[in-house]
């Protein structure tokens, strides 16, 4: 499945598009670890394009490198 930049996704889909669990998205956002997010009242939704700005955030070259 392709992420599209500019759609909202709710937490199960930004899930199966990062390859990660709905509770591990729920635990990020409450660390301020995860990617960014969108809030409607107690809806969260998940741009497209952060989902993918995430991703790109955490290639690395190297294990010795830091986050």
């Amino acid at each position: 499945m392709t992420i599209n930049p500019e759609k909202l996704y709710a937490p199960k889909i930004a899930a199966e598009l990062m390859d990660m669990s709905v509770s591990w998205l729920a635990k990020a956002r409450l660390r301020g670890d995860g990617p960014r997010y969108v809030k409607f009242g107690r809806s969260v939704k998940y741009q497209g394009l952060d989902l993918i700005e995430y991703r790109k955030s955490k290639k690395r070259h190297s294990t010795s490198e830091r986050y």
